[in-house]
């Protein structure tokens, strides 16, 4: 298999609320907006995040059909993680996690914080280190 590319979707009830804060405090454009859909990407890490509105029949299978809030963390890797995290709280973006260090095995572990978007899901900027 070759993959090509690919994208999240995730459903929620305002699909331009969720892209917005990303466009806005995160720095990804606007891709496709139409009724009920909206798409953005991150030309420097080649992803697409999808919204779609809640009930719309496009998101398949119906029984994970719901508002995805609960349970999905979308993280994002950014260079210097302590710069972001001022730089959001100063913008006024609800901050979910304070700054925080996870150690993984070894000597590696990540520097992150958690933000709250307007339809509750939670993003989580990260720096590996």
């Amino acid at each position: 298999m070759n993959v090509l590319g690919g994208a999240i979707m995730v459903n929620v009830p305002d699909p331009d609320a969720s892209a917005d804060f990303l466009v806005q405090h995160v720095g990804f454009t606007d891709a496709i907006s139409d009724d009920g859909l909206a798409v953005v990407f991150s030309a420097e890490s080649g992803l697409h995040i999808a919204f779609l509105r809640v009930g719309l029949p496009d998101f398949r299978p119906e029984s994970v059909a719901g508002a995805l809030h609960k349970g999905m963390i979308i993280v994002l890797v950014v260079d210097d993680v302590e710069t972001e995290y001022a730089r959001v709280q100063q913008a006024g973006v609800e901050i979910a996690t304070p700054l925080a260090y996870s150690k993984w095995g070894g000597t590696s572990g990540e520097r992150y914080f958690q933000m709250r978007d307007p339809n509750g899901l939670i993003v989580r900027l990260t720096e590996w280190t």
